[in-house]
Protein backbone atom coordinates (compact mmCIF):
# COMPACT_ATOMS: atom_id res chain seq x y z
CA UNK A 1 0.00 0.00 0.00
CA UNK A 2 1.18 3.08 -1.80
CA UNK A 3 1.51 6.50 1.66
CA UNK A 4 1.83 9.56 0.07
CA UNK A 5 5.27 10.25 2.29
CA UNK A 6 6.47 8.11 0.32
CA UNK A 7 6.89 11.02 -2.96
CA UNK A 8 9.38 12.97 -0.57
CA UNK A 9 11.85 13.84 -3.31
CA UNK A 10 14.87 13.40 -0.37
CA UNK A 11 13.34 10.44 1.08
CA UNK A 12 13.36 8.75 -2.91
CA UNK A 13 16.78 9.93 -3.09
CA UNK A 14 17.60 8.35 0.39
CA UNK A 15 16.06 5.14 -0.64
CA UNK A 16 17.60 4.54 -3.98
CA UNK A 17 21.21 5.21 -2.76
CA UNK A 18 20.66 3.18 -0.19
CA UNK A 19 19.11 0.30 -2.44
CA UNK A 20 21.98 0.94 -4.90
CA UNK A 21 24.40 0.45 -2.48
CA UNK A 22 23.38 -3.20 -1.17
CA UNK A 23 22.80 -3.91 -4.66
CA UNK A 24 26.43 -3.06 -5.47
CA UNK A 25 27.88 -4.24 -1.70
CA UNK A 26 25.05 -6.42 -0.03
CA UNK A 27 24.28 -5.12 2.24
CA UNK A 28 21.97 -1.57 2.55
CA UNK A 29 23.61 0.89 4.39
CA UNK A 30 21.49 1.36 8.26
CA UNK A 31 19.25 4.34 7.36
CA UNK A 32 16.07 2.57 8.63
CA UNK A 33 16.44 4.82 12.54
CA UNK A 34 16.87 8.22 10.34
CA UNK A 35 13.78 7.07 7.34
CA UNK A 36 11.19 5.46 10.13
CA UNK A 37 12.09 9.10 12.44
CA UNK A 38 10.75 10.68 9.26
CA UNK A 39 8.22 8.58 8.38
CA UNK A 40 6.54 8.68 12.02
CA UNK A 41 6.73 12.19 11.80
CA UNK A 42 4.89 12.48 8.35
CA UNK A 43 2.19 9.92 9.43
CA UNK A 44 1.15 11.95 12.69
CA UNK A 45 1.08 15.10 10.32
CA UNK A 46 3.70 16.97 11.78
CA UNK A 47 4.70 19.32 8.98
CA UNK A 48 8.36 18.47 7.30
CA UNK A 49 9.57 22.07 7.78
CA UNK A 50 8.88 21.46 11.04
CA UNK A 51 10.21 18.33 11.50
CA UNK A 52 13.35 19.47 9.80
CA UNK A 53 13.87 22.58 12.11
CA UNK A 54 13.70 20.09 15.00
CA UNK A 55 15.85 17.77 14.21
CA UNK A 56 18.58 20.43 13.46
CA UNK A 57 20.40 20.25 16.69
CA UNK A 58 19.58 16.72 17.53
CA UNK A 59 22.32 14.01 17.72
CA UNK A 60 21.93 10.45 17.17
CA UNK A 61 22.83 9.35 21.03
CA UNK A 62 19.70 11.72 22.36
CA UNK A 63 18.76 9.82 24.87
CA UNK A 64 14.90 8.71 25.25
CA UNK A 65 13.04 10.01 22.43
CA UNK A 66 13.37 10.67 18.44
CA UNK A 67 11.47 13.78 18.34
CA UNK A 68 8.96 16.29 19.94
CA UNK A 69 5.91 17.43 18.02
CA UNK A 70 3.29 19.46 19.90
CA UNK A 71 4.92 18.94 22.95
CA UNK A 72 4.74 14.81 23.13
CA UNK A 73 7.91 12.84 23.33
CA UNK A 74 7.83 10.43 19.98
CA UNK A 75 10.02 6.95 20.30
CA UNK A 76 10.59 5.47 17.06
CA UNK A 77 11.36 1.71 15.94
CA UNK A 78 11.29 0.45 12.70
CA UNK A 79 11.99 -3.19 11.04
CA UNK A 80 13.35 -4.02 7.51
CA UNK A 81 14.10 -7.68 6.43
CA UNK A 82 17.07 -7.90 3.69
CA UNK A 83 15.08 -9.78 1.27
CA UNK A 84 17.03 -12.55 0.89
CA UNK A 85 15.26 -15.66 0.93
CA UNK A 86 13.58 -16.92 4.66
CA UNK A 87 14.23 -12.98 5.36
CA UNK A 88 11.93 -11.93 7.68
CA UNK A 89 11.20 -9.77 10.74
CA UNK A 90 10.90 -11.80 14.08
CA UNK A 91 12.53 -9.15 16.69
CA UNK A 92 11.16 -5.52 17.69
CA UNK A 93 13.55 -3.57 19.66
CA UNK A 94 12.10 -2.81 23.37
CA UNK A 95 12.84 0.89 24.27
CA UNK A 96 15.86 0.92 26.32
CA UNK A 97 14.02 3.40 28.75
CA UNK A 98 11.02 5.62 29.61
CA UNK A 99 11.42 9.17 28.16
CA UNK A 100 9.01 9.09 25.94
CA UNK A 101 5.08 9.90 25.53
CA UNK A 102 4.31 7.42 22.52
CA UNK A 103 5.74 4.67 20.39
CA UNK A 104 5.43 3.94 16.97
CA UNK A 105 6.57 1.19 15.49
CA UNK A 106 6.88 0.84 11.47
CA UNK A 107 7.75 -2.06 9.50
CA UNK A 108 8.88 -2.00 5.70
CA UNK A 109 9.18 -4.21 2.91
CA UNK A 110 13.04 -4.67 1.42
CA UNK A 111 12.23 -1.51 -0.75
CA UNK A 112 11.81 0.16 1.92
CA UNK A 113 7.90 0.65 1.18
CA UNK A 114 5.88 1.71 4.10
CA UNK A 115 3.50 -1.83 5.11
CA UNK A 116 1.97 -1.10 8.46
CA UNK A 117 3.09 1.05 11.21
CA UNK A 118 1.54 1.30 15.07
CA UNK A 119 1.25 3.43 17.78
CA UNK A 120 1.35 3.01 21.43
CA UNK A 121 1.18 5.12 24.92
CA UNK A 122 3.76 4.52 26.91
CA UNK A 123 1.26 3.74 29.79
CA UNK A 124 -0.07 1.43 27.44
CA UNK A 125 3.00 -0.24 26.23
CA UNK A 126 4.83 -0.69 29.49
CA UNK A 127 1.59 -2.29 30.69
CA UNK A 128 1.42 -4.74 28.08
CA UNK A 129 5.55 -5.59 27.51
CA UNK A 130 7.61 -5.41 30.08
CA UNK A 131 11.61 -4.13 30.15
CA UNK A 132 13.45 -6.29 28.29
CA UNK A 133 10.88 -9.05 26.92
CA UNK A 134 11.34 -10.25 23.41
CA UNK A 135 8.48 -8.51 21.37
CA UNK A 136 7.89 -10.03 17.73
CA UNK A 137 5.86 -8.02 15.18
CA UNK A 138 2.66 -9.96 16.50
CA UNK A 139 3.28 -8.60 20.07
CA UNK A 140 3.25 -4.83 18.64
CA UNK A 141 -0.21 -5.66 16.47
CA UNK A 142 -1.87 -6.73 19.43
CA UNK A 143 -4.04 -4.19 21.59
CA UNK A 144 -3.73 -1.59 22.67
CA UNK A 145 -1.64 -0.36 20.13
CA UNK A 146 -3.14 1.67 17.15
CA UNK A 147 -2.64 1.25 14.18
CA UNK A 148 -1.86 4.56 12.12
CA UNK A 149 -0.67 2.64 8.75
CA UNK A 150 -2.86 1.42 6.93
CA UNK A 151 -5.60 3.00 8.65
CA UNK A 152 -7.58 0.71 10.35
CA UNK A 153 -11.61 0.56 8.57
Amino acid sequence: MHHPLQDSPIRKQLVSIAREWQLQFGVAPAIVSALSEYDAAMLIEMPETEYSASMKNATAVRRGFDFVYEDTEYQVKANRPSGRPGSRVTKVGNPKNDNWSVLIWILYDCDYNLLEAWRWSRADFRIKYLQGQRLSPDHIRQSPGVRVFPTAS
